[in-house]
């Protein structure tokens, strides 16, 4: 272990919340997870384990928050650091920055989860070099980040890539969608629980030649198709529970090449691939947020 500065990280997802203690170099000296619950209790148990990691390894410097959205980021706004309207039960317009301020006396810096993860794969894996960059997770929902300059994008909000809307398949035209909010967004049509509720299963579960895997690619296809022509990126790193689907990702690509149909310039440099870090991506990246604001 290095003598670098340690710093706290909590990431909140939509199935589990993870939390560590390391320093800005990656490394991690200790990190467990809990359910994601109600808001004060999950957050009661992370802290409860940043303490006692605190007194095992050393005095913390920060703390990194990633969260699930939609967060409010923008420092001028009176919501800032809370949650918008999710479906998530009882986080809606929670006070997550101020939450954990009250109780940890430490600088604070906050994001999304997906653009935490989109900070680590461009430092350490993936997405290593490449400017810009999106990282795309599809799972419990579906979020991207898009990383320029070495820094996540953010302007009045942050890059809400799940709630796209994707042309409807000809042969997909009467399932609504599960989103909320908008029905057949992305989210509404690929994510994890829309499979889940259309087919009854995971897409793992069922079989390969079921129009389930052709549609979920047909539309995660057309969402980076989007991205390669509306950010420039040359890779689209696209990881997350729906991605452990053998065969998923490559099929993706090959639509999402059909879709270009020759047009993008980058031809053949315009590639989806996996994520190196995996499941820790965004827990590294939360460590990464403090020193930023240090810096």
């Amino acid at each position: 272990m290095s003598n670098a500065p340690l710093f706290a990280a909590i990431e909140t997802g939509g199935s589990k919340t993870v939390f560590a203690i390391g320093n800005a170099d990656g490394e991690l000296l200790a990190c467990a997870r809990c359910p994601t619950g109600d808001p004060q209790p999950t957050l009661a148990q992370a802290l409860r384990f940043l303490r006692d990691a605190a007194t095992r390894h050393g005095a913390l410097h920060g703390v990194g928050i990633a969260s699930f959205g939609p967060l409010h980021l923008h420092p001028q706004q009176p919501a800032y650091g809370h949650l918008g309207a999710t479906p998530k039960p009882g986080w809606s317009g929670f006070d997550l920055l101020g939450s954990v301020q009250k109780q940890l006396s430490l600088p604070i810096a906050l994001d999304t989860d997906v653009n935490a993860a989109a900070l680590a794969e461009q430092r350490w894996g993936a997405g290593r070099d490449l400017d810009p960059l999106v990282y795309v997770t599809v799972g419990t929902g579906i979020g991207g980040g898009v990383m320029v300059h070495g820094h996540p994008l953010h302007g009045l909000l942050h890059a809400e890539l799940g709630h796209l809307r994707p042309r409807r398949h000809p042969d997909d035209l009467h399932f609504n969608g599960i989103c909320p909010f908008h029905g057949d967004c992305l989210e509404g049509l690929a994510s994890g629980p829309a499979i889940l509720a259309r087919w009854g299963a995971t897409l793992s579960e069922l079989p390969k030649k079921s129009a389930a895997h052709e549609l979920v690619a047909h539309y995660l296809a057309q969402a980076c198709h989007t991205l390669f022509a509306t950010t420039s990126v040359e890779k689209v790193v696209l990881g997350g529970g729906v991605l452990q689907t053998p065969g998923l990702r490559e099929r993706i690509a090959e639509l999402a090449a059909n879709f270009d149909a020759g047009y993008l310039p980058g031809g053949k440099r315009h590639q989806i691939i996996a994520p190196h870090l995996g499941q820790m991506s965004g827990i590294t990246g939360a460590m990464i947020l403090p020193s930023q604001v240090l810096q």
